[in-house]
């Protein structure tokens, strides 16, 4: 048995079942694993990975483990593991996982320790906590570390960060920014995933309620069209005036959050930015306002700061904690505040997460074939990469599209055709 601490082994063959059930509706991943088979292109890469334990990642690590790397995996998140899906991964595909759905903070870097106990010269992130661990309490792997992939936007913004500061010792890419992974996955896979947890965790109806969404990047463009197509009357709050305006022209109200507090029934953040709702928002906010946060890190949420404003807290619904206030008004809090589509639900569709993590594994090949030549920055994902992965992806969808004619060609690389 590999190395492991996981919650439970028994729990291995239902994990099995839905890691299997995810697979169907990943034709991108399927056809790179089978080159991955055959090709071996990353033998000789140990990989750290720490991404959300889910039936999608699992796939992943079959499909990197496939293409012949050494594969150990840890939790992004404290609580976005599928303790059957980890189970699996250990007992089914021999690949160590070290993640527990529910684990404390001393435990989810005990976790992130132990993949780096084995001297990775690869990682792969969600978020940049590993990166970061790296860059602050291990210095001593990054002589072996020849590149990473990140899969978040909160993770590249860290990532930039440190690139800017000239600190980053190695170059990764950013899986995020590539096409076939925010205009799918942000948008579509958080959207609907987001609603999924919040209606799972409250049974509230939507439709008639005011929902804030608070930022409108891709991800709270999701979030607000299907808050929108459930019936909600979809408020969006912004610091961006260019995002600011696209809401408006989407049809939503567009409001600081000082004003939007009175009024939300339902709040969400998904901006990557701390104490979004402050305790002067909570204060506003109208008795049995319910709290979610969708964006890669709590602190969104000023929690500590709720607290103080607290006379009593309790469970409620095993995933949403009551907040009553001293003048007896309650605020509902979903799942701690941390990502509530994995911590609630069970995070993206396998089908949007197919071209997010097929980006994820050619950027581990690409990284490997191209190492030497690679500065030590932040990349996008190779165009082509992107561009295959659409296509593969139209391909396995059945559908269809137009190839340009000479003609057409021709007249798009010259400048002497005119009127």
């Amino acid at each position: 048995m590999v190395p492991h601490d996981i919650k439970d082994l028994a729990l291995a063959t239902q994990g099995k079942d839905r890691i299997d059930w995810a697979a169907q509706d990943m034709p991108v991943l399927e056809s790179i694993k089978q080159h991955f088979e055959k090709e071996k292109p990353l033998k000789g890469v140990k990989a750290a990975a720490c991404l959300h334990v889910t039936a999608e990642t699992a796939n992943l690590m079959r499909t990197l483990k496939a293409g012949g790397a050494e594969v150990y995996l840890c939790a992004s998140n404290p609580l976005s593991t599928q303790d059957d899906v980890a189970a699996s991964l250990v007992k089914h595909d021999g690949i160590p996982v070290f993640s527990i759905k529910g684990e404390d903070k001393e435990t989810y870097y005990n976790h992130i320790n132990a993949v780096l106990d084995v001297a990775p010269n690869f990682t792969m992130d969600d978020g940049a906590d590993l990166v970061t661990q790296i860059h602050t309490k291990k210095k001593d792997l990054l002589k072996n570390i020849i590149g990473g992939t990140e899969e978040t936007t909160t993770g590249v913004i860290r990532l930039q960060s440190m690139a800017h500061d000239k600190v980053l010792q190695y170059p990764i890419i950013a899986v995020n920014d590539a096409n076939t992974k925010h205009f799918f996955d942000n948008r579509y896979g958080t959207g609907q995933s987001t609603i999924d947890g919040i209606i799972r965790g409250t049974n509230r109806l939507l439709a008639g309620s005011v929902f804030v969404v608070c930022g409108y990047g891709w991800c709270g463009r999701g979030v607000a069209m299907r808050a929108k197509g459930m019936g909600a009357r979809v408020v969006v709050t912004e610091i961006n005036p260019l995002r600011a305006i696209e809401a408006v022209m989407d049809g939503f109200d567009v409001m600081p959050i000082e004003e939007a507090s009175p009024k939300g029934d339902f709040f969400c953040t998904v901006t990557g930015d701390i104490h979004v709702i402050r305790p002067e928002h909570f204060a506003l906010m109208k008795d049995g306002a319910i709290v979610a946060n969708s964006g890669h890190f709590n602190v969104e949420l000023a929690l500590e700061d709720l607290g103080r404003l607290t006379k009593n807290k309790r469970t409620v619904r095993g995933v949403m904690e009551e907040y009553t206030l001293e003048n007896n008004k309650r605020i509902y809090v979903l799942a701690e505040g941390r990502l509530v589509n994995l911590s609630v639900a069970e995070g993206h569709p396998a089908s949007v997460m197919d071209m997010s993590f097929a980006n994820q594994a050619l950027s581990a090949e690409y990284v490997k074939n191209n190492a030497a030549q690679l500065e030590k920055r932040v990349y996008r994902v190779p165009e082509a990469i992107d561009q295959n992965i659409a296509k593969l992806k139209l391909e396995a969808m059945g559908i269809k599209i137009d190839t340009l004619t000479a003609e057409q060609d021709k007249y798009l690389h010259s400048w002497e055709m005119g009127t």
